[in-house]
């Protein structure tokens, strides 16, 4: 009965989605009541799961992630009418691919998440790096839309670091990476073991 309760919230929210027509829909704009958890969460690779099961199906991901929504540490699928908690690991996107534009003295990283996005990194899609405590590495970041953030895979993680360079910020020398003309450090550049 519970499950059947659960399908009838993500049929609505799947008919929802698919009336608001292409593109991004805007959840920022919508504050409906909480109608309860569903049985989705978001893996730490990026693996959708409903009732613990994988999401196979690419399009549906995409829907769903259209609807998405962070308020706080909390994530939500929203529509007008509704807006139900799941269970995100990490980050709730992952930038899969990068692509280098722009020229050698102003570059443009751009990114491609999961779910299709194509975001340009810079003053509106900034990188931010997290070190991990067990490992001592750094975990990158992506800022996607209306706080949702893309973790980085670990294949684009390694081009970001090829792609570093060293810049003074406050007299320490931090390695980093540049895009739209922005500098988004990594780390101190006395740490460039830690990278790996």
């Amino acid at each position: 009965m519970a499950n059947e309760g659960q399908t009838g919230r993500l049929d609505a929210i799947t008919q929802a989605v698919r009336k608001s027509g292409d593109g991004i829909p805007p959840v920022h704009l919508w504050n409906p009541p909480y109608c309860g958890e569903i049985d989705m969460r978001i893996a730490s690779d990026g693996t959708w799961f409903y009732q613990q099961t994988p999401i196979g199906r690419p399009a549906l991901v995409k829907l769903f992630a259209s609807v998405l929504k962070r308020e706080g540490d909390r994530y939500y699928l929203v529509t007008p009418v509704e807006k139900c908690g799941i269970v995100v690991d990490d980050a709730p996107l992952m930038a899969v691919d990068m692509a280098v534009g722009g020229s050698p003295a102003d570059p443009l990283l751009k990114f491609r998440t999961n779910v299709g996005d194509e975001i340009v990194c810079g003053p509106d899609h900034r990188l931010r790096f997290e070190r991990q405590e067990t490992s001592g590495g750094y975990k990158p970041y992506l800022h996607v839309r209306r706080d949702l953030w893309a973790k980085a895979t670990r294949p684009v993680y390694y081009d970001l670091v090829e792609r570093g360079e060293q810049r003074a910020i406050d007299n320490v020398m931090w390695f980093g990476v540049r895009s739209q003309g922005e500098f988004f450090p990594i780390a101190p550049a006395d740490q460039l073991e830690d990278l790996s």
